[in-house]
């Protein structure tokens, strides 16, 4: 699958990013010991916001990205290889459960910077990629899976603990909860647009204020008076099926920590949730049944089995989940305009992202989903 990647439904399209080539990885393992010679790229992924691909080398396989060097510079890379290495070194490693080691090039660094872009290397993780196709928006395949998600969610928030790293300096194609956490939605927005070049212009002429006010003001004042249970953690936030591999049915290693940044546990509880147990690509005007409850219960048992939520965690989770994809929406916005500059995914973000989730939990169906997650925790 070199000239394809997912989009923003269920199609494929055009990459935005060339596929990787050994020609151009040639250079790149020379910078790293030990490593030998590349001969050849045995898949490449079909995630949208980076070239990906395993490299078979004479002294074994690892995972290798490219970077847009206007998404990632080195020094941002950098970052989140230094939570994973904080999840390595405290605990996550354990039971069968790992994070894939980042390597290292001569010198130290975890990130290169070549003519095409950013690019890092990791070890290849053990275990079955069971979701290695799916979208990032489609729902975990059974209860057992959701389950085994949640477990392992709640067993990096555990190693997560003690990673005192600031927010990350880039706010593209992040997640995060800054807005979340804002005292005022439009007001902070509007902060965030007059500094922000990129994100005027991908705003401009969309009646954002007037969306946002409509859209997401209630579902934001509604998670106010729950802040104080959202103690800042260092968050995964991407948490989806295709995001692990898997043995004997059960998580054995965790991958990709692009969108990781500091959060909170209730954060990235709900956007797994948002991950795995709602059917966003098949929402539509005919069709608005997409919330899968059952999955939903199964991955909050799995995570309360890792990590027992206080009660106050467990009664915050419905209220953060209609505006958890507040701060990566925007990022994603920026993106396309700024780094892909195509209109069509600029619209699929603003109307069907930024404001279409919230609008979803407005529903019926989206109401019911929000009412069958539990004020306790163990309920489900």
């Amino acid at each position: 699958m070199t000239g394809r990647s997912h989009g923003l439904s269920l199609d494929l399209v055009e990459r935005a990013h060339p596929a990787l080539t050994e020609a151009e990885l040639a250079p790149l393992l020379a910078a790293y010991p030990g490593l030998g010679t590349a001969f050849a790229l045995a898949w490449h992924s079909p995630r949208p916001f980076a070239a990906s691909a395993i490299l078979r080398t004479s002294r074994g396989s690892l995972f290798v990205k490219r970077h847009d060097a206007r998404v990632r510079s080195t020094a941002e890379l950098q970052e989140e290889h230094a939570f994973i290495a904080h999840l390595r070194a405290h605990g996550l490693g354990a039971h069968g459960l790992c994070v894939p080691a980042v390597l290292e090039a001569r010198g130290g660094a975890t990130a290169v910077a070549g003519p095409a872009g950013t690019y890092e290397l990791h070890a290849l993780g053990e275990g079955e990629d069971l979701y290695r196709e799916a979208h990032s928006w489609t729902p975990a395949a059974n209860e057992a899976d959701a389950e085994a998600i949640g477990f392992a969610l709640g067993r990096l928030h555990r190693a997560a603990a003690g990673f005192a790293a600031p927010a990350r300096r880039t706010r593209l194609l992040v997640a995060g909860d800054s807005l979340i956490r804002a005292p005022d939605l439009q007001n902070s927005l509007a902060d965030r647009v007059a500094s922000d070049p990129r994100l005027a212009g991908a705003l401009r002429g969309r009646p954002w204020r007037r969306d946002v006010g409509r859209a997401l003001l209630g579902w934001h004042e509604a998670v106010r008076p729950h802040l104080p249970a959202m103690a800042p953690l260092w968050a995964h936030g991407d948490l989806h099926a295709s995001n692990l591999l898997w043995r004997d049915g059960a998580v054995s290693a965790v991958l990709d920590f692009g969108l990781a940044n500091r959060a909170s546990a209730v954060f990235d509880l709900a956007t797994a949730i948002e991950r795995n147990a709602i059917a966003w690509l098949r929402l539509s005007p005919g069709c608005t049944d997409i919330g899968r409850a059952a999955l939903a219960c199964a991955l909050l048992r799995g995570y309360d089995a890792a990590r027992p939520r206080p009660p106050q965690e467990a009664r915050a989770l419905r209220h953060v989940l209609p505006v958890v994809h507040l701060d990566f929406a925007l990022s994603e916005l920026v993106y396309f305009h700024a780094v892909t500059a195509s209109g069509r995914d600029q619209e699929a973000a603003y109307t069907d992202f930024l404001l279409g989730h919230a609008e979803w939990f407005a529903t019926p169906d989206g109401r019911r989903f929000l009412a069958s997650l539990p004020d306790r925790a163990h309920a489900c």
